[in-house]
């Protein structure tokens, strides 16, 4: 597996390698696309659960557990990671060019948005 510097931040492109360095070596092989789409959707459904039971009005029931957020999101994090990479996707540039087409899109909506005004 790739070595980074744990005092390094990780850049999106680094973690992409890492991700793939990864599966190569110990996941065997990405899961398929609809797989990988399920386990996505699973992992948000952990990170939803938390947040209802944390600062939403759900209660936990009697001898359940809640996951790490921080976890949850990383899992998050990885199959995206996983689906970017299986479908070609530098995920640094698409980010990019999504933040760029948000700017142009959302330049003055928010801020002129009377319902997040305070």
């Amino acid at each position: 597996m790739s070595k980074t510097d744990p005092t390094q931040d990780l850049t999106v492109r680094q973690a992409q390698a890492i991700v793939d360095d990864w599966i190569q070596t110990i996941g065997v092989r990405y899961f398929g696309e609809l797989t990988n789409l399920a386990q996505l959707v699973e992992e948000v459904g952990e990170v939803a659960r938390i947040l209802s039971r944390t600062v939403g009005e759900q209660s936990t029931r009697e001898g359940s557990t809640l996951g790490e957020l921080s976890d949850e999101l990383a899992d998050v994090m990885f199959v995206t990671i996983c689906l970017a990479n299986q479908s070609g996707i530098d995920l640094s540039e698409a980010l990019k060019r999504n933040l760029e087409k948000k700017t142009r899109r959302d330049l003055t909506r928010h801020r002129d948005n009377p319902k997040l005004q305070e």
